[in-house]
């Protein structure tokens, strides 16, 4: 798209997300986007931008109309749907024909989507199509009131400072998200908003990739991020074997197994377990760190933890200043005695019921 005058700068400058969807369900980070994107609408809004509405797109076969409702209820004023059996799972080649037709119909102004593997694979291919810029993995999206920019932030230079990005001569402007970096909006029932059924050519989605199957990950390292509860280990455990510390904690508070990036990179745990920007983002009610020292690229990955609470030897470690409750001591000798004392309670709560 060439770069908009003034006067189409102040028309049709909607946000859109990009929702994802599997065997015809919408996941989570549909609607962690529609935060994002209700922000980034109502700021264009109130700078004067005529147009400026919160639109979902969603790419797939047979997804069901409630979860399409679902989006309006939970803030997206139109859903453009395209449905075709060339959607049905995610190949790059359709999916980018679809939704790059579709910027060409309505011409955003800002389109973002999920840090995923999807979002992180069908964006770019998008972008150079278009052709537009794209920043990924922001940590935070805002308007620039004035031209009406997106303003991008993102980890740069190993995650020692955040870099702010504009897109300021193409349109759309282009972003992923990363996941749980936002809650999903609460639902506002009787919310009204429209379904849009995109007139798309759908027998002309080609793609020179075949669909084979998906293999998902095992049970306990698919949860991390879906826990309500994990419990994380880093360098401070010193080897692998002692691991078994925080495996120990996690089962007696049921919660799933996180590490640091210098836990991975060690061997002592396998990467789906790790927590940051270079691993997952995860937004637990409950967030323990036992040897972690809180690196700037850790803390980014569960930041939006509801309690988090540090167990380290060291008082001047980062992560005490990202911690509700801290524990400045011995974890081979604290972490056992925890784990005793929550056996204990459990134990009495289950005599006195």
């Amino acid at each position: 798209m060439t770069p908009p005058s003034d006067a189409a700068s102040r028309s049709g400058a909607s946000v859109w997300t990009v929702a994802e969807q599997s065997g015809g369900r919408l996941g989570r980070t549909s609607y962690e986007l529609l935060a994002w994107g209700r922000r980034l609408a109502d700021k264009l809004r109130a700078s004067g931008r005529r147009g400026a509405e919160l639109c979902s797109v969603v790419l797939g076969a047979e997804v069901r109309e409630e979860d399409l409702r679902e989006l309006v209820l939970r803030g997206a004023d139109a859903v453009y749907v395209v449905e075709s059996p060339a959607l049905r799972d995610f190949l790059v080649e359709p999916y980018a024909q679809a939704l790059q037709r579709l910027i060409a119909e309505h011409r955003p102004w800002v389109v973002i989507a999920g840090a995923t593997s999807m979002g992180r694979t069908l964006m770019p291919h998008v972008a150079v199509r278009i052709p537009t810029g794209l920043t990924a993995d922001c940590t935070g999206l805002d308007i620039d009131e004035e031209t009406g920019n997106l303003v991008q932030i993102r980890p740069a230079v190993g995650g020692n400072v955040l870099a702010t990005i504009l897109t300021a001569r193409h349109r759309p402007q282009m972003a992923t998200v990363r996941p749980r970096s936002a809650a999903p909006p609460e639902r506002v029932e009787g919310r009204e908003g429209r379904i849009v059924k995109a007139a798309l050519t759908v027998e002309s989605l080609t793609s020179a990739v075949r669909w084979l199957g998906l293999r998902g990950f095992p049970p306990d390292e698919a949860s991390l991020q879906d826990a309500e509860k994990v419990v994380s280990g880093g360098r401070g455990l010193k080897k692998g074997e002692n691991f078994a510390l925080v495996r120990e904690l996690a089962e007696t508070l049921d919660a799933a197994v996180g590490a640091s990036r210098d836990a991975v990179d060690r061997g002592w745990i396998s990467y789906p377990h790790q927590v940051g920007l270079s691993g997952k983002t995860v937004s637990p009610r409950l967030y323990v760190a036992v040897g972690i020292s809180g690196s700037i690229q850790h803390l980014a990955g569960m930041r939006t933890a509801g309690c988090v609470v540090a167990i380290n030897n060291d008082p001047d470690a980062q992560i005490f200043q990202a911690a509700d409750f801290g524990v400045v001591g011995d974890l081979f000798e604290f972490v056992p005695a925890l784990v005793e004392e929550i056996r204990r309670r459990k134990a009495q709560k289950e005599r006195n019921a």
